[in-house]
């Protein structure tokens, strides 16, 4: 598979709510930052901690929430998406997330987005 095939497979497991599927692709070790200034902003090691300390407590930061992928560019191990981010029916904005895979795991994912947006719109 190519680093893009694994990060959309990924997208594919987050849309359908397959937790399970999508840990699969993480590296133990990855380094997942959620940049901005927000309760859920910081550093994440590990699916489990990703799963447990942000992506569990999405819903209620902004009810509805949901990504699309707009584009992707990718190379042999980098992968970036152009994202539209919504939630609570009015939310919406841009952002890109970037991986790192190497040997079939992602290794690093920065997400990135107007912060300053999202918090003011925070429910936690």
């Amino acid at each position: 598979m190519t680093a893009e095939e694994i990060v959309m497979g990924g997208y594919a497991a987050f849309g359908a709510g397959d937790m399970e599927a999508l840990g699969k692709i993480y590296h133990p070790e990855c380094k997942i930052t959620f940049h901005g200034d927000h309760a859920l902003g910081g550093e994440y090691v590990g699916f489990e901690d990703l799963a447990t300390n942000m992506l569990a407590r999405l819903n209620d930061a902004w009810p509805g929430f949901n990504v699309s992928v707009d584009n992707i560019v990718s190379n042999d191990t980098d992968v970036c998406a152009f994202c539209t981010f919504t939630a609570d029916g009015e939310l919406s904005g841009k952002g890109v997330h970037h991986f790192v895979v190497k040997d079939g795991l992602e290794v690093s994912f920065d997400l990135y987005w107007d912060s300053g947006y999202w918090a003011k719109h925070c429910k936690i």
